[in-house]
């Protein structure tokens, strides 16, 4: 098959996962074609299935505000024509189904059809959609496309709540390459972050108002005055500068290892011992299924979908939103014996199995054939 994505290049889970998606359909053989406005960051390596194309978009003085929109639904049909494409694939629904429908109108009138898949995240249903700005465009582009999937029966259960959808939802949940993610630690790296032998706690995101990372640094100021630990924070984002001036403020900055934006999450979850994650809503929970693909047991909020992958008192344990006293109580639980510790490493890290990669994208596969 010949597949366009479109996507956003970032870090966050959409572009991750949209990306994961691509680079596997290409060891199958597939031909696939992203379409973004920059080389997204896990299109890292050369390979001969995969071809990226740049949305450029003009900056003129008569517009505020470039219309990346515009220049994104003109990049598709020109991709779409020149590559000969089966179909594509979008992942996030602002604004990407919504230009995709206008190539799939252009094209049309010039007697081809494309069928449009629309991958729906997270945010943009239970944030961004929402805005009455955007609900008629995204409840339109949604209804407009030829199939709609949702990456967890969370998100799915919200669209519908929110947005007048007349078609099904597929729910297919996000994936990991589990064989990616089974590495041995390496020991100088570990020393260097816990030279004593300290449990090593990590939280990775994007910062956000959403994700609560000052929770993150509460639980670990008050795990510390049990267990002697370090914290790993990996992202960055508008909140970085609250947590560490909260880490300065509970005295334990120096305990707190702030190492920005990475790629290689791989090695770094290799390290760690537990991963925090108290947002107040995840559609999925990406990043913590990445952590129990590496062994890594995971306290978390029971907001959105994360109830759906973190099985409770098997791979971690799940609290309400803010419930700091509950999540340090199961992370101390967890990490004070090396027995029990290992026993959730190894629950998590057979867990995440059943979302390996190798099981989910043949059912992408499937849902591409039924629209060639």
């Amino acid at each position: 098959m010949r597949i366009g994505i479109v996507c956003y290049p970032t870090f966050g889970g959409s572009g991750v996962l949209a990306t994961e998606l691509g680079k596997a359909l290409a060891q199958k053989g597939h031909m696939v074609h992203f379409i973004t406005y920059q080389q997204p960051v896990r299109l890292n390596e050369f390979m001969p299935n995969i071809f990226y194309h740049e949305v450029q978009v003009p900056t003129y003085p008569l517009f505020d505000y470039p219309p990346y929109e515009t220049a994104l639904a003109s990049t598709m049909v020109d991709v779409i024509k020149n590559n000969n494409l089966d179909l594509l694939h979008v992942h996030y629904a602002i604004p990407h189904a919504s230009a995709a429908y206008m190539a799939k109108q252009i094209l049309k009138k010039e007697g081809k059809q494309i069928p449009v898949i629309t991958t729906l995240h997270g945010t943009d249903i239970t944030l961004v959609g929402r805005d009455k700005t955007y609900a008629p465009v995204v409840t339109f582009s949604i209804n407009e496309s030829d199939a709609i999937t949702a990456v967890s029966n969370n998100l799915r259960d919200e669209t519908f709540s929110h947005f007048a959808i007349e078609k099904e939802i597929e729910v297919i949940y996000n994936f990991v390459d589990v064989s990616r993610f089974s590495r041995k630690p390496i020991d100088a790296f570990k020393k260097v972050i816990a030279p004593n032998g300290e449990r090593v706690l990590l939280h990775a995101s994007n910062f956000r108002k959403i994700k609560r990372v000052q929770d993150v640094v509460k639980i670990f100021a008050a795990v510390r005055a049990e267990v002697p630990s370090k914290l790993l924070f990996v992202g960055d984002g508008p909140e970085r500068s609250t947590a560490e001036d909260l880490a300065k403020e509970l005295g334990v900055f120096d305990e707190v290892r702030f190492v920005g934006k990475q790629e290689q999450m791989e090695d770094i979850l290799a390290i760690a011992d537990l991963f925090l994650l108290t947002s107040e809503y995840e559609s999925f929970g990406l990043a913590a299924l990445e952590a129990m693909a590496a062994g890594v047991p995971v306290i978390s909020t029971n907001a959105g979908g994360l109830g759906e992958i973190n099985v409770e008192g098997v791979t971690g344990y799940l609290a309400d939103v803010g419930d700091i006293s509950t999540m340090t109580a199961k992370a101390i639980s967890i990490i004070k014996d090396d027995t029990i510790l290992n026993g959730f490493k190894e629950r998590a890290a057979n867990h995440a199995k059943s979302f390996d990669i190798s099981r989910v994208v043949p059912v992408y596969e499937k849902l591409y054939e039924r629209f060639l």
